[in-house]
């Protein structure tokens, strides 16, 4: 069988497009990523963290909708949007150091001795990087397929956990994190590619 049948082995395209078929590209894969945390707790080793990561989820964006009533029907624009929370789930290791970042900026939100709260955002919050990875490794230098930035992080739930004499699981400590805003590096959200437009179209449908 000649190589060249391979290229057949996708959707087929649109008659005006340069090929008809095009060879299948390598997915992005879940297991390879990477997720680091800058401002984090008090301690130099937040990447500790980043070892211990079991589970991350991506961003979530959500736009509220504007119904305008006109005529006969209505037309919707869109309204603010809103970022919903992530979750990172992280192993908790018999070194302490996984409890100990996250009490730190458990502490760093609120003194839970003290009772008392942190003075400002900026006293508290931290950024949050999401990054999946081509599989390089060692000798053969990572790269980086997807990155996300996420802006004015902080802690709104840690769960800590259960524990369980009937199973082999590792302990693990859940973490959801809200955040103001999300830029995905290079094109995507945040893309300096796409500029503002400005029109007096409320529809946007040509003549």
């Amino acid at each position: 069988m000649s190589i060249s049948t391979l290229t057949k082995i996708s959707v087929p395209l649109a008659s005006d497009s340069s090929a008809s078929n095009q060879t299948l590209l390598m997915p992005k894969l879940q297991y390879r990523f990477r997720v680091t945390l800058e401002n984090f707790g008090v301690s130099a080793e937040t990447n500790e963290l980043t070892k211990q990561v079991v589970e991350a989820t991506r961003p979530t964006l959500s736009f509220e909708t504007m119904p305008l009533d006109i005529y006969n029907s209505k037309v919707y624009l869109a309204g603010k949007h809103t970022w919903d929370t992530v979750t990172l789930s992280l192993r908790d290791d018999v070194t302490g150091k996984v409890q100990k970042l996250v009490g730190e900026q458990l502490q760093k939100q609120f003194d839970f001795f003290e009772q008392s709260s942190a003075a400002s955002g900026l006293d508290y919050k931290f950024t949050q990087k999401i990054e999946i990875l081509d599989g390089g490794n060692g000798q053969n230098e990572v790269g980086g397929l997807e990155t996300w930035e996420l802006y004015g992080c902080f802690l709104t739930n840690v769960d800590y956990g259960t524990l369980n004499y009937a199973n082999n699981d590792a302990v693990t400590v859940a973490l959801t994190i809200q955040y103001d805003n999300a830029i995905q590096l290079g094109e995507g959200v945040g893309s300096s590619t796409v500029a503002r437009n400005v029109s007096t179209s409320t529809t946007g449908g040509g003549s």
